[in-house]
């Protein structure tokens, strides 16, 4: 039996199957181009028990404060939103004493914030419309990307300086 109307993504360069089931419990399955369908089908089957006991905890569960997108409310927003990340990244570096390159502000879908590798720190807008706490997290979790580009102990340990309930704060950001 397979779920009642999953998505299909076809990624180029995905090397393995992935099924994620969103709020409200639409259900995603990702493969590479060259995946045959068969093997995807099996592979759905094999975690169908996984799939719909997620499906029955996500399907009343509100869809994310990320997935709506509002030019308007964006171009409204981003100013105070850069304002505030600009405070506290000022703040919270008084500790770390890192450097980079620039701030965006960004209309982001999917993600609170990004660090490049040539040092641009990017946040989404929408950073201005949560509470102050889960904010500062993001940025400091953005900020500490500037030394440690990965999520070992010693990322984590950089973020327990300034953050110590990092993880709550962690698990409220993704209730959002």
């Amino acid at each position: 039996m397979e779920p009642v109307g999953y998505e299909l993504k076809r990624r180029a360069y995905q090397r393995r199957i992935r099924i994620s089931v969103k709020p409200g419990g639409q259900v995603i399955v990702s493969a590479g181009k060259h995946v045959p369908v068969l093997l995807i089908k099996g592979f759905i089957r094999h975690h169908q028990t996984w799939i719909d006991q997620t499906v029955q905890k996500l399907k009343d569960r509100p869809v994310s404060i990320l997935k709506k997108q509002d030019v308007a409310e964006y171009k409204r927003v981003k100013k105070t939103t850069l304002k505030l990340v600009e405070e506290r990244l000022a703040y919270f570096n008084q500790t770390y004493q890192f450097s980079w390159k620039r701030i965006s502000i960004r209309n982001q879908k999917s993600q609170w914030g990004s660090c490049s590798r040539s040092g641009t720190l990017s946040f989404n807008y929408k950073l201005a419309m949560i509470p102050s706490e889960l904010a500062d997290y993001v940025i400091v979790h953005e900020l500490c990307h500037v030394q440690q580009m990965n999520h070992g102990p010693r990322f984590w340990a950089l973020i327990t300086k300034t953050v110590p309930d990092w993880r709550e704060r962690r698990r409220a950001l993704k209730r959002l």
